[in-house]
């Protein structure tokens, strides 16, 4: 992969926040899962591999593009 590399932090405000990497190609499917605890930091790059992250629960993600918090309902 060529040029910059896209990093995404994302910081858990609760215990059990998913951290999901999928695949690339013709078949998006999981390939990466972690879960982090409250106050709990985890930076994730998009690669080759990973074109897609998922984070479940109530977390701060900061990328290239800004600020945002999840919502729970």
């Amino acid at each position: 992969m060529q040029g910059s590399v896209d990093y995404v932090l994302i910081k858990a405000k609760e215990n059990g926040v998913n951290v999901i990497g999928l695949t690339r190609g013709k078949d998006t499917r999981f390939h990466h899962s972690e879960k982090l605890d409250k106050g709990e930091v985890m930076i994730a790059q998009f690669t080759e591999h990973t074109s897609a992250i998922k984070v479940r629960g109530k977390a701060t993600i900061i990328t290239p593009f800004g600020t945002v918090d999840t919502e729970s309902e």
